[in-house]
């Protein structure tokens, strides 16, 4: 079998490589032209552990070839993944625009039975739409058959969950779509789960939905222990003893941001909603997570009297560790608030600072992680990048006007500040010297 993977974003990206790896011929098309050629050039446009390595050798064992032409990549292809953008429309209904064109396009291109399979995180009842386009536009009387296969890939470490996943859920109408991702993912030793189409499309937004909302949760428990002089850290671990919750999820700080969390959960909010059903809870989580960055201002200022001229050392930009991705990352918001308190920033980024320049071009940044702090009046952390946890705290004051550190993390321990007389600031938890 030939896959067609179509639009090379994290997830595309990832699964046409990884299905290229597992020894399938795979056809990589975007409509961004400048990100196929560096692509065929073995350049790879995101940053992600293992990606660029793996990319390389896929190309020179000829696995993978990327196409600009998404017509050649539907006739070549016998599996068709839809791997396109779903953001959010500003009621936070998806927009689908891409996928509905890419379907169209599938329609008008049909050369032979073809396996069209939802890749992308959308509502439920799209491949209905899909199915319905593609027989709306499609003039030939040829034999096709829509899935879905939502991914559960984490930015970061997306290269192992797409070779050990927990889970693959495949939602299928037939037979022969069902056999066929089977024997697709024949080498992935994990659970299987075959189901129809609807609840697959359901299992995505439900699982993300839930993860956020253990986040916000965490975060609002974090905040009645700041005002009670409990620790967050010793309540997660004692909650996530129990196995009916677990431990993940439950890191209190600034909250969550990148492509998927905040879209899903508008989107679900969405989707309830659309159908007459109360799913305000979600309004919830999305309420407590943009209320992090009130609190970690609210720290700042508390530290600093007001942030007038002040010189604030960021560091971490992305919105989680291992990635260079800045999609609603909670730093932008922070910078924002910031810029508009008068503040003077300067940030440092391992891997995500070429991508936040686009935004504030105006700011300074740093080589690294030392360099920021020279002069500053209070450092701030906004990703637990693990080059962060690892530090030299008598040179960090020796470089700071103030040894105020403001965590929006907590990647350090209390006693552990206290060496250095630094004013630390954590989520959750009272560290003050």
């Amino acid at each position: 079998m030939k896959i067609g993977i179509i639009g090379t974003g994290y997830v595309g990206l990832t699964t046409a490589l990884t299905f290229a790896k597992l020894g399938f011929k795979v056809y990589g098309n975007d409509k961004d032209k400048e990100k196929i050629e560096k692509l065929k050039n073995g350049i790879c446009p995101i940053y992600e552990p293992g990606l660029d390595e793996l990319l390389k050798e896929m190309l020179e064992t000829n696995q993978i070839e990327f196409l600009e032409d998404i017509v050649q990549t539907i006739k070549l292809s016998d599996v068709i993944f839809i791997c396109v953008g779903t953001p959010t429309n500003p009621d936070g209904s998806p927009d689908l625009s891409q996928v509905e064109e890419v379907s169209r396009i599938i329609a008008e291109n049909l050369n032979g039975y073809k396996l069209i399979v939802e890749k992308s995180t959308v509502p439920v009842q799209t491949a209905q739409w899909i199915k319905r386009t593609i027989k709306l536009y499609s003039h030939r009387d040829i034999e096709f058959d829509v899935a879905s296969n939502p991914e559960f890939l984490r930015e970061g470490s997306a290269l192992k969950d797409a070779f050990n996943p927990d889970r693959i859920v495949i939602g299928v109408e037939s037979e022969r779509a069902k056999e066929i991702l089977l024997k697709l993912y024949e080498k992935i030793n994990a659970p299987k789960i075959i189901v129809d189409i609807n609840t697959a499309e359901i299992i995505k937004h439900a699982s993300n939905a839930f993860l956020a909302m253990k986040i916000s949760f965490i975060n609002m428990v974090a905040d009645l222990c700041e005002k009670t002089g409990a620790d967050i850290k010793k309540v997660a671990e004692g909650m996530g003893y129990d196995k009916r919750i677990g431990r993940e999820f439950l890191n209190a700080g600034i909250g969550y941001g990148g492509s998927c969390f905040p879209k899903d959960v508008r989107a679900f909010y969405y989707i309830g909603s659309s159908y007459g059903l109360d799913f305000s809870l979600l309004l919830a989580v999305e309420n407590i997570n943009n209320s992090r960055i009130d609190r970690i201002i609210e720290k700042l200022k508390k530290a600093l009297w007001n942030l007038n001229n002040k010189k604030i050392a960021i560091w971490g930009l992305s919105f989680k560790p291992n990635t260079d991705d800045i999609r609603e990352a909670p730093s932008i918001k922070v910078v924002n608030r910031l810029l508009k308190e008068n503040a003077t920033i300067s940030a440092y980024d391992p891997k995500a600072m070429n991508n936040f320049k686009k935004l504030f071009p105006n700011i300074m940044y740093g080589n690294d992680k030392y360099e920021v702090l020279k002069n500053a009046n209070a450092l701030l952390i906004l990703t637990e990048w693990d080059e962060f946890k690892n530090v030299d705290f008598g040179k960090m004051r020796e470089l700071m006007r103030t040894p105020i550190i403001v965590d929006g993390r907590n990647i350090f321990e209390c006693e552990e500040v206290r060496k250095y007389n630094f004013e630390y600031y954590p989520m959750g938890r009272s560290c003050i010297v």
